[in-house]
């Protein structure tokens, strides 16, 4: 293992710290917690947006912090759910007087702590609702969930979701949002390689040098199947089709794409795998509104990539153009 790190128990505090080292006038830390907030909170009477997860999906999810998106973001250890005290700790630390809406991923992990967070909340008078993107078209259930998974199409839920929170909208209206934007929202990967994680030192899965994991999870988890590798056209026309198909999208739609690499996988692939996507589009009668190609939900160094596609309504398109001032400015 080569890696930029001092010691594999330390990697999410350093990296936290590390963060709101290089923007200090946009973030606040509760370290103990690893909590990442929002540095100016949002006016009286709005409400506030928590997310959190495993680390080791960065820039998901502690570099969507910030004035258009989250207002804190929880982070646990590598591939493993932040503690349900935190997620209350920071609960408390952002709630504005109109409730907190958690936007999560369907793993059990992550539910299970933020369902806690909830209930700890309710017990202080805190309304809190959850809701949980589930956009991974691949497989109906992993070992780390029950049903899909969530992946990178959940980028796009926080980005239209947090938007109209900014804007004011109630709790109840933000739910009914992000709802809508996962049962528009469809999304599939391939992995060409393992991520290693630091406490681990080695691949967290074999693959063979001439293979690819089609539908890999942002853990490792095993895809649809595995393959020998194929051309760019090859893969991306396959996990294209899948998105397209399980809507399905159809022609006159028009939609959001995102090419997310997954930590290791260079933009000039990105951009080849994203010809091919707008390419099948066109030819299907799909209009794109918005590309996003870069690097949005990781797996740590993994080599491979994720499509992800979302069909818009009037008011998703004028959110995804809200302006935002996050670490990570990529939208």
């Amino acid at each position: 293992m080569k890696k930029i790190i001092n010691a594999p128990e330390t990697v999410v505090n350093e990296m936290l710290d590390g963060l709101v080292a290089a923007n200090p006038e946009k973030l606040d830390i509760i370290p103990e917690k690893r909590i990442i907030l929002r540095k100016e909170k949002k006016a009286a009477g709005k409400v506030a947006v928590l997310t959190g997860s495993g680390s080791g999906h960065e820039p998901d999810q502690v570099f969507y912090v910030g004035k258009g998106m989250m207002d804190a973001a929880c982070a646990g250890p590598v591939f493993a759910a932040p503690t349900a005290d935190a997620i209350y700790e920071a609960t408390k630390a952002v709630e504005n007087g109109a409730g907190v809406l958690y936007m999560i991923k369907n793993y059990t992990g992550d539910r299970a702590q933020f369902g806690m967070a909830a209930e700890m909340a309710e017990m202080d008078g805190i309304t809190v609702k959850t809701v949980i993107s589930d956009d991974d078209v691949a497989v109906k259930d992993s070992t780390f969930t029950a049903g899909r998974r969530g992946v990178a199409g959940a980028i796009l839920n926080y980005k239209i979701t947090c938007a109209k929170a900014e804007k004011g909208a109630s709790l109840d209206e933000l739910v009914e949002l992000s709802n809508r934007v996962n049962a528009n929202v469809r999304s599939m990967g391939f992995g060409l390689t393992s991520c290693v994680t630091p406490a681990k030192g080695g691949p967290t899965f074999e693959i063979g040098g001439d293979e690819m994991e089609i539908g890999v999870g942002l853990h490792g988890e095993p895809g649809r199947k595995r393959t020998k590798l194929m051309s760019a056209d090859e893969i991306i026309g396959l996990l294209t089709k899948s998105v397209l198909d399980d809507l399905p999208f159809g022609a006159g739609d028009e939609v959001a794409v995102m090419v997310n690499g997954l930590g290791g996988t260079p933009l000039m692939e990105l951009y080849i795998a994203y010809n091919k996507v707008a390419k099948m589009l066109k030819e299907a009668g799909i209009k794109v509104f918005k590309s996003y190609i870069n690097e949005y939900c990781t797996s740590i160094d993994m080599a491979g990539c994720s499509v992800s596609v979302l069909k818009l309504d009037d008011e998703m398109k004028e959110l995804l153009m809200y302006p935002v001032d996050i670490p990570y400015s990529i939208f």
